[in-house]
């Protein structure tokens, strides 16, 4: 079984590099974001009020998702929120569930669940505690970080389609705000022991995906 885990804040490209990388592999893909914005999604359609009825909703609501690199899908409940996760107004709610400590320690364990049903083909697995709390002793660990303008450009682009000043600045609350409150209950920021840091800033895609199989190469 070949894990990877791989750790970064928002607009770091850990999400589109870990699953170029999955694929190239032969691995199957975890997005714990994901996860995480799917009961932010819940939490809102039922109007959870408070800490514990947030941290129910991640304890119990029917939360499946593909590990199929090659095909997105999330459900929760029944519904299909593949899409609607991706929307601003998750974005901006999703540290209820993310800074809720038991909600988190219900994904976890959802997430250490998925990776161990993997055992087979192996696993890429992304987001912010994978490293260090989530598969801790992971084949290959990685913090894949980049400076904040070129995070900012980035995730401009890929909401708006244009990086201009405008872009940024209304998408700076949901990267560097999020980074903020979620860095107070994970560490995602610095690499503990024995996680390799790559920066992403000054590299392409295509780069950054190569850095990373050097690394699961090297690895053995």
């Amino acid at each position: 079984m070949t894990i990877i885990a791989v750790d970064g804040p928002s607009g770091s490209g850990k999400s589109s590099v870990s699953r170029e990388v999955s694929r190239r592999l032969g691995l199957a893909y975890l997005d714990t974001g994901a996860m995480y914005r799917a009961v932010s999604w819940i939490c809102l359609e039922r109007q959870a009020d408070g800490a514990d009825a947030v941290a129910e909703l991640a304890r119990t609501a029917d939360l499946r998702i593909s590990t199929d690199p090659d095909h997105e899908q999330v459900v929760i409940d029944g519904h299909d929120v593949t899409t609607e996760i991706r929307e601003t107004r998750i974005s901006e709610s999703v540290t209820i569930v993310s800074t809720n400590l038991a909600a988190r320690e219900a994904l976890i364990a959802r997430q250490r669940a998925l990776i161990e049903a993997a055992a087979e083909t192996g696993i890429v697995a992304e987001g912010r505690d994978i490293t260090t709390v989530v598969a801790p002793d992971a084949d290959v660990r990685l913090l894949l970080t980049a400076r904040e303008e070129a995070r900012l450009a980035r995730r401009a682009k890929e909401l708006h389609g244009e990086a201009d000043e405008h872009n940024i600045a209304s998408t700076r609350a949901q990267i560097i705000d999020r980074d903020a409150a979620d860095s107070a209950v994970t560490q995602f920021i610095t690499a503990s022991d024995g996680v390799h840091t790559l920066d992403s800033s000054a590299l392409s895609f295509e780069e950054t995906v190569q850095a990373v199989l050097d690394l699961v190469a090297d690895a053995g």
